[in-house]
């Protein structure tokens, strides 16, 4: 590897021409760009499929000030009416300035209240852009002061390239299949891919010049969450599994992060609950919402588990 940092920081996009995917989208911010302004706006869309990215390549773009807040460790009305309201009300001397909430979903009903008033007040000088996971969470009158726009997570062939181009960049050899295996295991989310293969990095002796080394991928497939595991636990649900083997279903998965199997769980409600879809979308929605504040998501998920289960 040429230095030591992080692959995923090193090439983050800076223009929208190296931002994969979403080619629709990217003409039409760039028009955006090209007037150096833009309308308030909302990204939405899974993790890792570069809501942050596109948000900070559009202020670094853009000749403005911009004040950048990740809502989900500063997600109190004391944050907008401070830091947001704030910055909002200085004098700037480059033509517009951007407040970037990272994250929205996670402020709380109060400060969203609180940040409607100070968009209105604000209008003519500075725009926002919100990113988060479930817009359904940010509320009707901020939605409705804002483009919004959903993030399409590029093809599995799109990032398969990306990541062989990046290893191809710091002279990293691997096998085609470990690529496929990350892509196909952690897609959509193409920062996970991408971190999850510089921890397999690994440095060893060229067997053919022994005096030099070189840097390859060696994949540990043992800690890799087990692809197959979402469908095993709707499988599980559909047929009365009892509770202790759907627990351990997901614990030999070794999966920490659960987003992927909430949406599974309400996609395909009909498939291990049907007749009482509106029953599970409320718990999913209820639980989901829960992993948000929750140290131990998996306690969290098992309590949907079993509440699924008692509907039955």
């Amino acid at each position: 590897m040429k230095e030591n940092s992080l692959l995923n920081e090193k090439y983050r996009p800076t223009t929208l021409d190296k931002f994969v995917g979403n080619e629709n989208l990217k003409k039409s911010l760039s028009k955006y760009l090209e007037q150096n302004d833009i309308l308030n706006l909302i990204f939405f869309g899974p993790a890792g499929t570069g809501k942050t990215t596109l948000a900070k390549l559009i202020v670094s773009n853009l000749e403005c000030d911009y004040l950048y807040i990740n809502a989900s460790d500063e997600r109190g009305i004391e944050t907008i009416r401070d830091k947001v309201q704030g910055f909002a009300s200085t004098i700037s001397f480059e033509p517009i300035k951007v407040v970037i909430l990272d994250e929205a979903d996670f402020l709380t009903i109060q400060a969203q209240a609180s940040l409607r008033n100070i968009i209105e007040t604000f209008s003519r000088t500075t725009r926002f852009i919100m990113t988060c996971n479930f817009v359904e969470r940010i509320i009707d009158p901020l939605q409705s002061r804002c483009q919004v726009l959903k993030i399409v997570p590029p093809t599995k062939v799109d990032v398969a390239k990306h990541l062989a181009w990046i290893l191809g960049e710091e002279n990293i050899g691997f096998d085609p299949q470990d690529l496929k295996l990350v892509v196909n295991q952690y897609y959509p989310d193409l920062r996970k891919c991408i971190n999850t293969l510089q921890l397999a990095n690994t440095r060893v002796e060229d067997e053919f010049h022994p005096t030099n080394y070189m840097d390859v991928i060696r994949l540990d497939k043992s800690v890799l969450v087990s692809s197959n595991y979402i469908d095993k636990v709707i499988t599980a649900l559909s047929n009365k599994t009892k509770f202790n083997d759907i627990r351990q279903i997901i614990a030999d998965s070794n999966s920490d992060d659960f987003d992927e199997l909430f949406r599974a769980l309400y996609d395909r409600t009909s498939e291990y609950l049907p007749g009482k879809e509106g029953t599970a979308a409320i718990l999913i929605n209820e639980h989901q919402y829960k992993a948000n504040f929750r140290i131990d998501k998996e306690i969290n998920l098992m309590s949907l588990i079993q509440n699924l289960i008692n509907n039955k």
